[in-house]
C-alpha cells in the first residue's frame, strides 16, 4: 500500500507542477490563444505541445526583450530541464482541454442555427 501511495504522491506532484506553471499569466494566455485556435478535440495533443513549445521559447526569450538580458539556451542537457517541460506539456493538456470545454458549451449552440 504505501508504494502504492507513494507512486500516486508522484503523479500529483508532477500534476501539479505542470499546472502551477501553467496557472501563471504567461501560461494563461498562452492556453486561452490554443483553446481559441483548436481546431477539434482530436488535435489537443498538437495544440498542447505547440503551447508548450511557446512557453518555453518566451521563457528564453521574455528576459531578452523586457530586461535587455543576453540570450541564454535553456539547460537542453538537463533531465529536470524536460521532466519540467513534460510537466508543463501536461498542465497545459489540462488547461487548454478545460478552456475547449468552456468554449464548446458557449459556442456550439450558435454554430446549430
Amino acid at each position: 500500500m504505501d508504494q502504492i501511495e507513494h507512486f500516486l504522491n508522484v503523479i500529483w506532484h508532477f500534476l501539479r507542477e505542470g499546472f502551477d506553471h501553467v496557472n501563471a499569466v504567461e501560461g494563461l494566455v498562452i492556453a486561452l490563444v490554443a483553446a481559441i485556435i483548436a481546431p477539434a478535440w482530436d488535435r489537443i495533443w498538437a495544440v498542447a505541445l505547440g503551447a508548450t513549445v511557446v512557453h518555453l521559447v518566451a521563457d528564453v526569450l521574455i528576459p531578452v526583450v523586457a530586461n535587455h538580458a543576453s540570450l541564454r539556451l535553456p539547460p537542453l542537457m538537463d533531465l529536470s530541464y524536460w521532466k519540467e517541460a513534460l510537466a508543463l506539456y501536461v498542465g497545459y493538456l489540462i488547461v487548454i482541454g478545460v478552456l475547449m470545454a468552456i468554449k464548446r458549451m458557449f459556442l456550439s449552440p450558435a454554430h446549430a442555427h
